[in-house]
């Protein structure tokens, strides 16, 4: 098994920005020549998380909704009254999410559903630049 390591980065607007990553990881994957194995992605940080979704819209606008509803910014959070910077949202947001996705790679190609793709998910309340760690395991 051979293990190959590399990132990509994404600038964001913060405030539950949606990003389709699918093609820059694909990009990632392609010339490594792994037949079977995994791919693992990870971004660092604590305001950011990964997720896959129908990367259209109406179902990016609809889980924004979501989440505000699960985890309104506009509530007092512990985290804000410590540090004052107003993000204790963004923190309880990327924890529930998680930083983190597993992918099997099957025949040299990413298993995923027709419409689903990958996205990162930053919840901070401003715009970031984040690295996405990427990780491929297999022969």
């Amino acid at each position: 098994m051979k293990v190959y390591t590399s990132t990509i980065q994404v600038r964001t607007r913060g405030e539950t920005d949606i990003i389709d990553i699918t093609q820059r990881v694909k990009e990632k994957v392609t010339p490594i020549h792994v037949t079977n194995g995994s791919l693992l992605l990870f971004i660092p940080g604590s305001t950011a998380a990964l997720t896959t979704i129908e990367a259209e819209s109406g179902v990016m606008n609809d889980l924004r909704k979501a989440i505000e509803r699960i985890v309104p910014r506009n509530i007092p959070y512990e985290h804000d009254k410590r540090w004052e910077d107003g993000n204790g949202y963004a923190h309880v947001r990327a924890a529930l999410i998680g930083p983190s996705l597993n992918i099997p790679i099957l025949d040299k190609q990413m298993i995923l559903g027709t419409w689903q793709q990958i996205v990162l998910l930053d919840f901070d309340n401003r715009p970031r630049s984040r690295e996405i760690v990427i990780q491929i395991m297999g022969e």
